[in-house]
């Protein structure tokens, strides 16, 4: 496997340096829209390579804790932990080979299933979205938007920033959003922007829903049975939350976009966001508007995206946990694109071939999910999580409600770097604490709210995430730079968080 990252990155530089020297175009007949065209959102190799060197380095660093930390568990009974009963698995010690094995060792665990669902709807979407930016679709929607908004473009920032972040906060959608990313970031580009106010709009958006949680089903429903609360109670501080959550990452992409517009070369991505801003100009995407192909076939692909507002809906009803709405995602957004290059005019061997190449641009997305996936593995089968569980639960035991409130915001934020699933986590920390919270004077309610406000923004604040890095990596920005253009957002975050968790106290949050 590591053989294999070496080869990678010499083959990827090598690829580099013929695409600068040859360039073959291919035409198309059939439609002015048609035209040979290369994925501008596709994973740099550079980029590529440095995340997975720091994903390399951060499973060494796991690999050792399971060499260093006392292996323990709990029993685990229907996935929940049974408190009282953690005890020292004296004879275990994980295997070092396991460990220089785990990423391919963990594509037969139990971690990978979600880790590789993830994979193929992102290979999916790159084949499909080359299509979408081969025939016009994508410059149509975008030049429909800005006409419409050129006048009035924060208030479009304003209204998707909303729309996606309640979209998160009840019906718990957070990998779909991966679909959004190209849209937004052309249409934040077309409109002076750059490519992270794109980011902001759109998986930034989607994560902060999670933090400000009214309905969720995957942390609010989950943590609330586990709790014995009743599902949906204590609601009336939630909407206040997610206010406040939106206002504040509203005035953080206001203020950066303003910036922007004022001076691009400001922006952090300015170097490499000129080639998108050359694809994604305004004139060019002013052509395709009065292309009828064009406008019939981003109208088939936008219906494919509202029937998979249908599976979302569902998921939410019957709390499947993406069960539906995923592969329902994958299906739909595969069948818009081929409809949309049939309807534009593209023949089938073109769209074949267009295909390929988008799943080619986006395929080392494989291996950094891979590295992701290895991990959790490494974590899990070193059997040390349940013992940092057990030390922090002895750690709650007899202290302020005021402390005991932020160290369960910072267990739940540990967690989530090797834990992203909300109900995962849920199921690992909410046994333990729940039955501590009236011992020490915090009600349940709080502690449900803090884990939302936990659980959200972390999702884009750790390389172990795979939907941040993929996001990232498909604007080709590094992770120096996200840390860099976000750390402000997220230090406002947790200052409102403080700000709640506080008053929860105070209050006696029911």
């Amino acid at each position: 496997m590591y053989i294999c990252i070496i080869i990678y990155y010499f083959t990827e530089k090598r690829r580099v340096q013929l695409d600068k020297e040859i360039n073959k175009p291919i035409n198309s007949q059939d439609s002015p829209a048609c035209e040979k065209t290369e994925s501008a959102l596709k994973l740099d190799g550079k980029t590529v390579s440095a995340i997975i060197g720091l994903l390399v380095i951060i499973l060494g660093v796991v690999g050792v804790l399971t060499q260093t930390v006392t292996p323990g568990e709990y029993d685990v009974v229907d996935g929940t932990i049974i408190d009282g009963t953690y005890h020292i698995l004296e004879d275990y010690r994980l295997p070092v080979w396991k460990i220089l094995f785990s990423p391919i060792m963990c594509l037969a665990s139990s971690h990978a299933g979600t880790g590789l669902l993830i994979v193929v709807l992102i290979i999916l979407i790159g084949g499909s979205f080359l299509i979408l930016e081969k025939c016009g679709v994508l410059k149509y929607i975008m030049a429909t938007l800005i006409n419409k908004y050129s006048h009035k473009k924060y208030t479009l920032m304003a209204i998707v920033t909303f729309v996606l972040m309640a979209l998160s906060s009840t019906a718990g959608v957070l990998e779909e959003s991966l679909t959004l990313i190209p849209i937004a970031v052309a249409v934040s580009l077309a409109l002076g922007w750059d490519s992270l106010v794109g980011l902001g709009m759109s998986i930034v958006s989607i994560a902060w829903g999670f933090t400000a949680a009214t309905f969720n089903p995957f942390n609010v429903v989950t943590v609330q049975k586990l709790s014995g609360l009743d599902i949906f109670s204590g609601s009336w501080l939630r909407f206040i939350i997610f206010i406040g959550v939106y206002l504040v990452l509203f005035l953080f992409l206001y203020t950066y976009a303003k910036k922007i517009e004022k001076d691009p070369k400001k922006s952090l991505v300015y170097e490499s966001d000129l080639e998108l801003r050359k694809k994604y100009s305004l004139e060019d995407a002013q052509k395709v508007l009065g292309d009828e192909k064009v406008r019939k076939g981003t109208k088939a692909y936008l219906i494919c995206m509202l029937i998979d507002v249908v599976f979302i809906i569902l998921d939410f009803v019957l709390s499947t946990g993406g069960a539906i709405s995923l592969p329902a995602m994958a299906i739909l957004f595969t069948t818009g694109g081929l409809l949309a290059g049939h309807l534009t005019g593209l023949k089938p061997k073109e769209i074949a071939k267009t295909f390929v190449d988008g799943v080619k641009s986006i395929s080392p997305a494989a291996l950094l999910i891979l590295f992701v996936i290895a991990i959790s593995y490494v974590l899990s089968e070193g059997k040390i999580m349940h013992t940092i569980l057990y030390h922090f639960s002895n750690m709650m035991q007899g202290i302020s409600p005021y402390l005991a409130i932020f160290l369960i915001l910072g267990i739940v934020a540990l967690l989530e770097f090797v834990v992203g699933s909300s109900t995962a986590k849920a199921f690992l920390i909410i046994p333990l604490v729940a039955p501590l919270a009236d011992l020490i004077g915090l009600t349940k309610q709080s502690v449900v709210t803090v884990f939302c406000l936990a659980d959200g923004f972390t999702n884009l604040l750790y390389p172990t995430n795979g939907l941040m890095i993929i996001a990232i990596g498909l604007i080709n920005v590094s992770y120096g730079k996200w840390v860099k253009w976000t750390w402000k957002l997220f230090l406002g975050e947790f200052i409102f968080s403080a700000i709640i968790m506080l008053l929860m106290v105070a209050i006696n949050y029911q």
